[in-house]
């Protein structure tokens, strides 16, 4: 920790006027702060200017100004005041150091901001609190407000941990206060969510108001307070709970499954006499040194963690709780429509417009949507009766706890009371059931029109002036003599038309024009070729390219990155483009690459994906500028048994992959593997088998069955597994001279590996970056997997289910042979391989 020489923090004075001593200052503040804090009288009378080199600490008598920043040890946090947007509002607060882009995480005068900066200074009162006093208006603006002994000399310092704290400088160990029991919207590794029992101090996080605005938003993330372990998501301005994590099971959160996968967080729940919170930790050993992760709660209400690499452009999503923008409670304001799969999401019902557009910008929709034409009750507060009408508004997803209305025994009785009480804004009328709503109307979401057989969805009769109804139905109707004239004009080239129509579809034959799309794009954003080529800034960054085109990074609004997929070749692009979007977006699991999006643009035909910062798996095992260490392979290898378990055993229509190998495998930012371009298989059925017409795959991943002609199976995938998983132990190509050790170069490296591990060696066939750091038992286990996943005969290999089971130690596995083929491989038979045991085929015993 640097100490501070008497110089100022300051690059210039503190003022500019040389005559004016610091003795000369007013002895008595103007105090915009609690009654006790009148003891601030005699402030900074001793305060000595602070050294301008880079430090972590400010200690009485020092001050930090506007210009300059305190740096915590490891230069990961920073702290000083900043400017939020083109606002003339200032904070102190902390920030991610080595992000280029400016990203807040914690805010001190988050409700108070300061517009005078002339004479604006952090430093520690003659009481020891640290303060911000802004000498211009002689006022102060925040202060730590803790009660200290006179005989303590405090310091404050900023840890590597992003904690701001407030020591007695004689006894560093003595935090009297730190900005990690006061957060503003930020959960810091290290830090606690939840409460100390004995104080009654309680840590939650709370989002901004809207973009640039820090002062307290719509959403909270807090411990529940009913007592059960969980998190919640709640509205501040209704207490509503919208999202929660599910109850802590010891290890994750029953709705979190996915924790118990990502090794790079270690996360504990602690309840005792004294405390109950959550905490969580990055484990280095799984950590990227060039990544910087964030967990917030944002203005969308939703929880987001970001990581950050090392020369991204931006801020990168990997997950978001509650995954849909609409579940968020009264997300889009009053009188608003949410749409999940539609940017932007949120849109005024018809009738109404944006209250507040420049608010909507900055993503603050609390006020929503204003009515276009007061209602006559309100504006005819002596009339006895109302003009007002109803307009329907169809498939939505309607708003919940509305009272039964039991006089209503039609649909035209129950647009009655409605119309009788002045503050009634809606009904909905449904198996024999009269609902309706009064006042503002929220959580209004949009479905498809086949998902309104469930109990919350129907059609919504929005009470509207019977000015604005007509008008609506004025716009109906011409867009009806509209749509009429056109046909009859069109009617009038028929035979022409039906003769251009002959020659455009069998052109689109060959070009991969799709047809029937809105049977394929359900729940799948679909987005315009223009606005993915500016995404991708006209398809530069290329991630990589394959048989079915070339892959592209790119960013969307709301700071997401994408990877864009351009299909090559028209024929081939319709045939997985129908396969893809008609699939994938039904299946999702945490081992899997989830599609996102799409483009149909004439022959046009691209993918979005979610982003995998890590990139693929050849990159860690091949590169010479990245290694994972044992348990993350062990862990990638698992990761990619479950989610081909999955496709084979769990989809609607099992999913045969067809090409695994490393580079479909992706990682995230955790190394969490996801499979790639499962979509590209063929669907099949799962009481029979197909024999697929062309041979897939990438030599040196493909069963033997692809060169036989016998049907295709899941067990293809189970061969390609095997390959994969010898490399991930070994760190190199299967389809390389081996035996880095010694001996014969030009053995085929299963074949070495198979020898080896009857010899009982396994140790020698780990990559040797890792310098023999690894668990010799599960290099073993992998070893039998991979070697059962080889066999010759497909019946003779495990299942992905099975796999699972015993990468995850629930069976044992037996010694497996070495397969005929590799055999024939090796130009040589070993005794010792025999495929038969006590005169018995050799088979798994799980």
């Amino acid at each position: 920790m640097l100490g501070l020489t008497p110089q100022s923090l300051h690059s210039k004075p503190l003022h500019s006027n040389n005559n004016k001593k610091p003795s000369s200052r007013p002895h008595h503040l103007q105090f915009t702060m609690t009654p006790f804090l009148v003891v601030f009288t005699i402030l900074l009378c001793l305060r000595t200017p602070a050294s301008s080199a880079v430090t972590d600490t400010i200690l009485p008598g020092q001050a930090l100004g506007v210009d300059n920043k305190l740096v915590s040890s490891n230069g990961g946090y920073a702290l000083g005041f900043f400017q939020t947007g083109h606002t003339a509002n200032w904070y102190l607060g902390i920030w991610f150091n080595t992000v280029p882009k400016f990203t807040s995480a914690w805010v001190a005068n988050r409700d108070k901001p300061i517009r005078n900066t002339t004479s604006l200074e952090l430093t520690i009162s003659h009481d020891g609190n640290l303060v911000i006093v802004n000498w211009s208006t002689k006022s102060m603006i925040w202060s730590t407000q803790v009660n200290i002994k006179r005989n303590i000399t405090t310091a404050a310092t900023l840890l590597s941990s992003g904690n701001l704290i407030l020591t007695d400088s004689s006894n560093s160990s003595e935090v009297l206060w730190q900005s990690f029991d006061h957060p503003t919207d930020t959960f810091f590794p290290g830090a606690k969510l939840g409460w100390d029992k004995v104080t009654g101090l309680e840590r939650h996080f709370v989002s901004w108001k809207n973009l640039v605005d820090p002062a307290t938003g719509a959403y909270c993330e807090q411990l529940d307070p009913s007592g059960v372990d969980q998190l919640l998501l709640v509205a501040l301005n209704s207490s509503i709970p919208y999202w929660s994590t599910g109850v802590w099971n010891g290890k994750y959160f029953a709705a979190l499954p996915e924790m118990s996968a990502r090794h790079s967080i270690s996360a504990k729940f602690v309840d005792n006499d004294k405390e109950k919170y959550l905490t969580y930790n990055l484990v280095a050993e799984y950590m990227d040194p060039n990544m910087v992760t964030r967990h917030v709660i944002d203005v969308s209400g939703q929880a987001k963690t970001f990581i950050w690499m090392k020369g991204s452009e931006d801020w990168v999503m990997i997950n978001a709780q509650p995954r849909a923008q609409c579940e968020v409670h009264a997300i889009c304001g009053p009188f608003t429509i949410c749409t999940d799969n539609k940017v932007p999401h949120c849109n005024c019902m018809e009738g109404f417009t944006i209250t507040s557009p420049k608010d909507w910008e900055l993503e603050n929709r609390a006020d929503g949507c204003s009515r276009n034409t007061q209602l006559d009750c309100i504006s005819n507060i002596s009339k006895t009766h109302t003009t007002d009408k109803f307009y329907s508004v169809p498939c939505v997803k309607l708003p919940q706890n509305a009272p039964k209305v039991e006089a209503a025994a039609s649909m035209s009785e129950c647009a009655q009371i409605c119309l009788s009480n002045f503050s009634c804004t809606a009904y909905s009328f449904g198996n024999s059931r009269c609902s309706m709503w009064h006042n503002e109307l929220l959580n209004i979401r949009q479905l498809q029109c086949s998902d309104t057989t469930n109990s919350n969805g129907g059609t919504l009769y929005l009470r509207l002036s019977a000015k604005d109804v007509q008008s609506l139905k004025n716009n109906r109707r011409g867009i009806v003599t509209g749509v009429v004239i056109g046909t009859g004009i069109s009617a009038l080239g028929l035979f022409a038309l039906i003769l251009l129509l002959m020659v455009w579809r069998n052109k689109n034959k060959r070009s991969g024009q799709i047809q029937n799309e809105s049977e394929v794009c359900d729940g799948i954003t679909a987005f315009r070729y223009n606005d993915l080529q500016r995404a991708t800034h006209f398809f530069t960054d290329k991630l990589g390219g394959g048989s079915f085109g070339s892959v592209f990074k790119g960013f969307i609004k709301g700071s997401n990155a994408i990877a864009v997929k351009r299909l090559d070749g028209a024929y081939q692009g319709e045939k997985q483009f129908r396969t893809e979007v008609s699939s994938i977006g039904a299946v999702q699991h945490i081992n899997l690459v989830k599609l996102v999006g799409f483009c149909c643009e004439g022959s046009k035909r691209l993918l979005v994906y979610e982003y995998m910062s890590n990139r693929s798996l050849d990159v860690h095992l091949f590169g010479s500028n990245s290694m994972l260490n044992w348990t993350a392979r062990y862990q990638i290898g698992l990761g990619v048994a479950r989610g081909l378990a999955y496709l084979h055993d769990s989809c609607r229509d099992r999913v045969i992959h067809c090409d695994i190998k490393p580079e479909n495998i992706l990682l995230d930012a955790s190394l969490l593997p996801k499979i790639a371009d499962f979509g590209m298989a063929k669907l099949l059925g799962r009481d029979y088998s197909r024999v697929l017409t062309t041979i897939r795959g990438t030599t040196g991943y493909l069963a033997p069955e692809w060169l036989t002609g016998v049907p295709i199976t899941p067990k293809v995938d189970v061969f390609s597994y095997g390959m994969v998983l010898l490399e991930i132990i070994s760190g190199r190509r299967n389809s390389c001279p081996s035996c880095p050790n010694g001996g014969n170069t030009d053995v085929y490296f299963p074949v070495h590996a198979a020898h080896k591990l009857l010899a009982g060696d396994v140790g020698t066939l780990v990559d040797h970056k890792l310098h023999g750091i690894a668990n010799l038992d599960e290099v073993e286990i992998a070893c039998k997997v991979a070697c059962w996943c080889l066999q010759d005969d497909e019946l003779d290999r495990p299942t992905m289910g099975q796999v699972v089971q015993i990468l995850e130690g629930l069976v044992e596995i037996t010694m497996p042979p070495i397969p005929r083929l590799l055999q024939a491989m090796a130009g040589s038979s070993h005794s010792t391989c025999s495929f038969f045991v006590s005169g018995k085929r050799a088979a798994l015993r799980v």
